[in-house]
């Protein structure tokens, strides 16, 4: 949660802070007309291009995103998995009972019931793989509503200003207050441009990050539970799951390194 903030603050003190250093004073900014254009257009914009079941799981997800504590720890669920892994070749897969309602993760609660209850392997994995499709699904789509925003907010930012800029043009005859109006008029594209470049953007990108990165833990958990169930040695399961969370780490830099470039 201090990183999230932390990035917002460093980037809006950074906007701000140079503008009052060119001399700007930030009563000019403050401008509520065009504040009301910019959100309320963006808003409608974006409710209009979204589903409502995208937004509300947009605004679930960013909530859950900005006010979190903690975040995802994949170490601690392999070493989880061993752990289940290590009981279940000591004494079978009837002792994981137990342990089902330790697990707060209800993805991974439910599926150890699975195989404690004796469902088919195929089965399990059928049913995991279809849950771990929807995640990446409903993470891509979350996503999608902060970057719709962040494409839609500079434009309605212009429209703003054009509209600021009617006025200015239809009373004319008060030459001493024409560039001040013009100011006033063009806040409308700040407002646009940097909500876009500083908020919904980077949320989108964020939200986007964390449905991967929970897919990527449901991918372990699958792994993990059905080499429990095949009886595989417990180091083998770990192992495969240290090799998985290489290729992830590996993909992450990758795609990093694709957009710096």
């Amino acid at each position: 949660m201090i990183i999230n903030w932390l990035g917002l603050i460093i980037g809006m003190a950074a906007v701000l802070g140079g503008a009052v250093m060119e001399g700007l004073h930030m009563e000019s900014l403050m401008q509520f007309t065009a504040g009301v254009i910019v959100m309320g257009g963006t808003l409608g914009a974006t409710v209009l291009a979204c589903t409502g079941e995208e937004m509300v799981n947009c605004l679930k997800l960013t909530i859950t995103a900005l006010t979190s504590m903690g975040g995802h720890n994949s170490h601690k669920v392999v070493t989880e998995i061993v752990e289940l892994a290590t009981i279940a070749r000591r004494e079978g897969v009837l002792a994981l009972e137990k342990k089902v309602g330790e697990i707060k993760d209800p993805f991974f609660s439910n599926n150890l019931r699975h195989i404690v209850d004796g469902y088919d392997a195929a089965v399990i994995q059928e049913m995991m793989e279809t849950r771990i499709s929807k995640e990446e699904t409903k993470a891509g789509a979350t996503g999608k509503v902060w970057e719709t925003a962040g494409g839609f907010s500079p434009t309605v930012g212009i429209i703003g200003a054009v509209l600021g800029l009617i006025h200015v043009m239809g009373n004319l005859s008060d030459s001493s207050k024409l560039g001040s109006g013009i100011a006033v008029a063009f806040v409308a594209t700040v407002y646009g441009v940097a909500s876009a470049n500083l908020v919904f953007i980077p949320l989108g990108n964020k939200l986007k990050k964390l449905g991967m990165h929970s897919a990527h833990e449901m991918e372990l958990i699958m792994v993990g539970l059905l080499g429990i169930q095949a009886g595989l040695n417990p180091r083998v399961i770990e192992d495969k799951l240290n090799n998985m969370l290489g290729q992830y780490t590996s993909h992450d830099d990758a795609g990093g390194q694709k957009k710096a470039a």
